[in-house]
C-alpha cells in the first residue's frame, strides 16, 4: 500500500509554500508517494496520513503561528504518526545563523513534547522586500534557500517510508 503524506506549510509571503511544493514534488517523484499539500491553517483532519510534514517560516524569533497551532491542534493524533518538521529563516547558511534558527524551532517544538519528529531541518529563508510592509520593505532582498538540500531532505524522509529495493 502506498503511504499517504501531508505536506502542510505556514507561509506569510509564499517562500515557505514554494519549499513545501518542492518537498511534495520530490516525495512524489522519488518514491511515488501519495502526497497532498495544504496550508497549515486549513488542515482539519490528518487521520488518513502516514506521514505529516509541517513547515513554517521563522519570523522575529518565532516559528509561524499556523505551524505551531497545527501541531497543538493535532498533537494527540500526531503522537502516533511519523512527523517531519522544517523551518525557514536565516538570510544565509552561515553556521551561527542556522544554529540560532534551530534554537528558535526547538523552542517551538518544546511546546508539544509528546511529538518526536523523524526529521527536523532548517533551510535558508528568502525575502522579497516588496511583499512586506514598512520597515521590512526597506531590507535588502535575499534568497538563501538551498534547493539541493531541500530535495535531499525530502528523499531522506521518503527513504524512511519506503523499503529499499534489493
Amino acid at each position: 500500500m502506498t503511504p499517504n503524506v501531508l505536506v502542510a506549510y505556514a507561509s506569510k509571503h509564499g517562500t515557505t509554500r514554494e519549499v513545501a511544493e518542492s518537498i511534495a514534488g520530490t516525495l512524489r517523484e522519488f518514491s511515488r508517494l501519495a502526497v497532498q499539500i495544504e496550508d497549515a491553517a486549513l488542515v482539519h483532519d490528518i487521520s488518513r496520513y502516514d506521514l505529516v510534514v509541517v513547515g513554517g517560516g521563522l519570523y522575529m524569533g518565532k516559528w509561524h503561528a499556523d505551524a505551531r497551532h497545527l501541531l497543538q491542534r493535532h498533537r494527540h493524533e500526531l503522537a502516533g504518526k511519523r512527523l517531519a518538521v522544517f523551518a525557514m529563516g536565516p538570510d544565509s547558511l552561515e553556521e551561527s545563523k542556522v544554529a540560532e534558527s534551530r534554537k528558535q524551532l526547538e523552542r517551538a517544538l518544546a511546546a508539544t513534547p509528546e511529538l518526536e519528529p523523524i526529521a527536523v531541518v532548517i533551510f535558508g529563508g528568502a525575502l522579497t522586500p516588496e511583499t512586506w510592509r514598512f520597515p521590512f520593505n526597506r531590507l535588502p532582498a535575499f534568497d538563501a534557500r538551498d534547493w539541493d538540500a531541500v530535495h535531499g531532505w525530502a528523499e531522506e524522509i521518503a527513504a524512511k517510508l519506503t523499503p529499499v529495493a534489493a
